[in-house]
């Protein structure tokens, strides 16, 4: 799988990237449960991650794919769809998640819109994402593509309500 936009190709992680998730996890602000971040004993481990982005290879849907911008080839986040949790378990989710050096060139927008692209393409349905409240950058990205807060948010005093959002596509 592989999608192109102006400035990116989405494409699967190389194991050897796994550093950029790496980055990625150690970013992440620290209103981010500590599940999604690295814990005290280090994990995950780059090996962690090399081992997790073998297993995901030939999925037979975008799953996250590594940004990476054209011309420099240099890999700067992720974007694609998994599988939503709870509720919204067997639809597809919208996730994605850039380093902070990218932020604010638009970056997530043009990514995100490439894989509702290949949803519409494919197998047109409702796609949802899930926010924290406290997360503007990426409600204003989901705000762009055109997704609709739906009314329903999971409270978490600690960490900040999650606020779904959702497109039909």
């Amino acid at each position: 799988m592989r999608l192109e936009t102006e400035r990116l190709l989405l494409r699967p992680w190389r194991p050897e990237e796994a550093r950029v998730q790496r980055e990625l996890w150690a970013e992440r602000d620290p209103r981010v449960p500590a599940s999604r971040r690295i814990d005290a004993e280090g994990r995950p481990s780059l090996t962690d991650l090399e081992r997790w982005i073998r297993e995901d290879r030939g999925l037979p849907r975008p799953g996250l794919l590594a940004l990476e911008t054209r011309g420099s080839g240099e890999v700067v986040g992720y974007c694609g769809l998994v599988a939503g949790r709870g509720d919204l378990q067997g639809q597809p989710e919208l996730a994605f998640e850039l380093l902070r050096r990218v932020h604010g060139q638009g970056l997530a927008t043009e990514a995100a819109r490439a894989v509702l692209d290949w949803v519409r393409e494919h197998e047109p349905r409702r796609v949802w994402a899930t926010v924290r409240e406290w997360n503007t950058a990426s409600r204003r990205v989901l705000a762009k593509l055109g997704f609709v807060e739906t009314g329903r948010v999971d409270a978490d005093p600690v960490h900040g309500d999650s606020i779904y959002t959702a497109l039909d596509l």
